[in-house]
């Protein structure tokens, strides 16, 4: 089967695309945001470097595009190629079997006009984080979303929750099940970086403080304790600058790694030192720094959106959720019980051991991924007989 994946440059849809490597299919990349191809596809066919002017460039055109996305929009064919014009030609010349497109806003409102030409054509959307939770309740993106949904075929999603939504907004085809965003991880090979739970001293927060993402209300939490956790290290990681300004402006004694600081390899190095990993954030999908704290034995205290995280921490069992994602009191109380009960966070650990082992393996998944578009090959035949 010919297969057109269509994302932006992602580790998460980079590490789903390998997972396919070594199929019998064909496989195509079209680099949505132009910005050249990736050395970890290399059994791939990537398409890049398909944007060119045709218009000099007009001084203030990237402050239109932020100001007024609508009005660029109806402005950019006349001043450079756009998606939909580029995923056409690609079409034409490999004419796929199916478009599979990770995520809404970057990789599937741009092309919809062009598969709306190409109705026998299968799309496959894979929905990632705050693609239809979020987004759902504002009218212009709403209509857009419904556009796609209208087209698509076929429905993957990280998270149980994303399903009704779907379906609730005009989406009338087959859904596959829940898989991780980017598929599997090789926790054989993660063996190595995991410390005994007993000889971590890192409290790990994801610093992301942006218009989902609200670290700055943990780090609140935490100089609240100042005195219950000066036995341990608070690193934050990813962190956006109003988070970095923070954290010097005070004087705490964090470390702290910028947006792209770390490495996704140095990441989990730093989740396997971890006794408690911290995600907040007022709208996501099944959070992969989740998964990865789980996997690397970190205690995860993470917000809990939809009941999304609910999908896999059992509140007090192996992690704690943070039901209200600004309120500072109760993420200070939620940071205090867990360190005072390091019996529930080695029973946490052992359990998240085994959900690691069971549901976020990268063999388990792959499977589940080939079996995906063997199904989707299958379906295929059915309706062309």
């Amino acid at each position: 089967m010919r297969i057109l994946f269509v994302s932006m440059h992602s580790i998460h849809s980079t590490r789903w695309i390998e997972n396919l490597k070594n199929s019998e299919h064909e496989l195509y990349w079209f680099d949505i945001s132009n910005q050249g191809k990736i050395d970890a596809l290399e059994t791939v066919n990537q398409i890049s470097g398909w944007k060119k002017r045709k218009l000099p460039y007009i001084k203030g055109e990237y402050w239109l595009s932020k100001k007024f996305p609508k009005l660029y929009k109806s402005l950019q064919p006349y001043l450079e190629t756009t998606e939909n014009e580029a995923i056409e030609k690609v079409i034409q010349q490999i004419n796929p079997d199916v478009v599979h497109s990770f995520e809404m806003h970057a990789a599937s409102y741009p092309i919809v006009k062009t598969m709306n030409k190409y109705p026998n054509i299968k799309w496959l959307y894979s929905c990632w984080g705050n693609d239809l939770f979020y987004y759902q309740d504002f009218p212009y993106h709403k209509n857009r979303i419904k556009d796609v949904l209208k087209r698509a075929d076929y429905l993957h999603a990280d998270c149980q929750r994303d399903y009704p939504i779907a379906y609730n907004l005009g989406f009338k085809g087959t859904s596959f099940e829940m898989i991780p965003t980017g598929g599997g991880f090789k926790i054989q090979e993660l063996e190595a970086y995991k410390e005994p739970i007993e000889q971590r001293k890192i409290i790990l927060v994801k610093g992301y403080h942006h218009e989902f993402g609200r670290a700055l209300n943990v780090i609140k939490a935490l100089e609240r304790l100042k005195d219950k956790i000066s036995r341990y290290e608070v690193v934050i990681f990813g962190a956006h600058a109003v988070v970095q300004n923070y954290v010097n402006k005070n004087n705490l004694k964090y470390k702290v790694y910028g947006r792209h600081d770390l490495s996704h390899k140095k990441i989990l190095e730093l989740m396997g030192k971890s006794l408690i990993y911290i995600g907040n954030n007022i709208s996501d999908g099944m959070a992969n720094t989740l998964l990865e704290a789980i996997i690397m034995r970190a205690f995860p205290i993470q917000s809990n959106p939809g009941n999304v995280s609910a999908e896999i921490i059992e509140d007090g069992v192996n992690g704690l959720l943070i039901n209200d994602p600004e309120n500072i009191d109760s993420i200070a109380a939620l940071i205090s019980k867990a360190i005072d009960n390091p019996e529930m966070l080695e029973n946490a650990s052992r359990i998240n051991e085994k959900i690691a082992i069971e549901r976020l393996d990268y063999n388990v998944n792959q499977k589940k991924i080939e079996a995906l578009y063997r199904k989707l090959e299958e379906n295929s035949k059915i309706e062309i007989k």
